[in-house]
């Protein structure tokens, strides 16, 4: 490392001493690099668990743009290879029960890595899924579905505060998820889960953001303030991101084969190639008597710690849903979280990831599916996000 280097290294330490009373709590403020140069920043492992680094040109603006992923370790490589400019680490903890999925760019969609040949394929029957490149801001996302315990507190606070919910839930255990819910409770859940832990919900009945979503079901149009720090469902590119666990061009969270061992689905061998489970219902959890769902967390982890994000029981989006032709808001025209569609084609919902009833194809990280909104039935379940 040069002098300057070094000098200006010194310098940004300095800097991060302190937190500059301009910025929320956990963030930490520097200058530099110049124009061309290169520096490795340091910062201690105490306090927030999570920094992403962000960079702007005027310190008088608010438009700060996220430099790199999120990361978890203490160290970074920073190039300037433009005009001079500021730097700082946004610090967050991330929350009891949930996993930090970073910023980034992901291949969306109908693409594998077929495992024998090492060539790009696609699996013929995803019609509605062509590949894209999407940009996803980090967010943070619930470890395990919704559980049937989780669901019952949150359930009984809201009932007290006003809340009406079109259907109570139903579950397997207290420790399964939560299903027979539908789009609509688990979005006015979701609000009520928010206030309870003392956030601003997402969910209002106004374009002006004013009435909260608390009743009301088919027909009501919804409206999300997408600043809030409430829970929320996930966007369909949100859903996809955290599904794939880091990994590209995978049909599973975990590869392009899948087996009893790794998710709760029904085995169709002899319909899917890529199925290397016996056929019918999972052995582990076939009771006798429907639903089979599993306890949350009962198989291995993806790769940002996610559990059952293929089988078990299918998630809710947020999205719309609409196939090719692609309309403006469509995840599938690529560009910086999109939020789907302002209303779908056949005007339903998205869901995602399969479940304990349904096949390894609707278990595939890029298998989309949908229904109406006020559609419940033992299959549909759903985790929540929040954002930073």
């Amino acid at each position: 490392m040069t002098k300057t280097k070094l000098s200006r290294l010194l310098f940004m330490l300095a800097c991060f001493a302190g937190v500059h009373s301009a910025f929320a709590q956990g963030t930490k403020l520097g200058v530099g690099p110049a124009a061309g140069q290169q520096v490795i920043m340091y910062w201690p492992l105490s306090g927030p668990t999570n920094y992403v680094l962000q960079t702007t040109t005027d310190l008088a603006s608010s438009n700060w743009v996220t430099a790199s992923d999120a990361v978890t370790v203490n160290a970074a490589l920073v190039t300037n290879g433009g005009s001079f400019g500021y730097f700082r680490l946004s610090g967050s903890v991330t929350p009891a029960g949930m996993a930090l999925i970073p910023a980034g760019s992901f291949m969306m969609g109908n693409f594998i890595i077929d495992n024998f040949y090492n060539s790009a394929t696609n699996d013929p029957d995803l019609t509605d899924a062509f590949p894209t490149n999407v940009y996803v801001s980090a967010f943070y996302m619930d470890v395990n579905l919704v559980s049937s315990n989780l669901w019952a507190a949150v359930y009984e606070y809201a009932t007290g505060q006003g809340y009406n919910f079109n259907n109570a839930g139903s579950a397997s255990g207290g420790n399964h998820p939560v299903q027979t819910v539908d789009w609509y409770d688990c979005v006015k859940w979701s609000n009520a889960r928010s206030q309870q832990a003392g956030l601003t919900p997402v969910y209002y009945t106004d374009a002006g953001l004013t009435q909260l979503y608390t009743n009301g079901e088919h027909g009501l149009t919804v409206y999300a303030n997408w600043s809030a720090n409430g829970y929320r469902l996930p966007t369909e590119a949100e859903w996809e991101k955290a599904a794939r666990g880091g990994l590209t061009g995978n049909r599973f969270p975990w590869g392009n084969f899948s087996t009893e061992h790794q998710a709760n689905y029904s085995g169709e061998p002899t319909y899917y190639s890529y199925d290397l489970a016996p056929n019918g219902y999972n052995g582990a959890f076939d009771k006798g008597a429907d639903p089979f769902t599993s306890p949350v967390g009962s198989f291995a982890p993806n790769g940002y710690g996610l559990y059952d994000m293929a089988g078990n029981v299918l998630e809710w989006c947020w999205d719309w849903y609409a196939p090719p032709p692609y309309p403006a808001g469509s995840p599938y025209l690529g560009g910086t979280d999109p939020r789907g569609p302002v209303v779908g084609a056949l005007s339903v919902r998205v869901y995602r990831g399969g479940s304990w009833s349904y096949g390894a194809g609707v278990a595939r990280c890029a298998d989309r599916s949908y229904n109406y909104p006020g559609r419940h039935v033992f299959t549909y379940g759903f985790r929540c996000v929040k954002g930073l």
